[in-house]
């Protein structure tokens, strides 16, 4: 980043740094975008043995998930349940 210091004069001024800078957020935002869907697109499997192994590794991820949450709610599972009203 630019440790400068700019001025801004009139409203004009203002707007075209806003302008500008709503551009360069838009333009990283498109690229952030681009760069999380091809982390997490699905691969394709090009033979059998891909596809189970691609399989198994989905399936263990997701047992993995569901004993972390489990594990998680039996500790801190009081901290999510609502208080009973009198």
């Amino acid at each position: 980043m630019n440790n400068r210091i700019i001025s801004y004069n009139t409203l004009a001024e203002i707007q075209a740094r806003k302008d500008e800078l709503r551009t360069e957020i838009r333009k990283k935002s498109e690229q952030i975008g681009t760069t999380w869907n091809s982390l997490f697109a699905p691969q394709k499997a090009s033979t059998r043995g891909e596809l189970v192994t691609s399989i198994i590794s989905n399936s263990i991820t997701a047992f993995d998930a569901f004993m972390l949450v489990r594990k998680l709610m039996s500790r801190y599972g009081s901290l999510f349940r609502g208080r009973k009203k009198r």
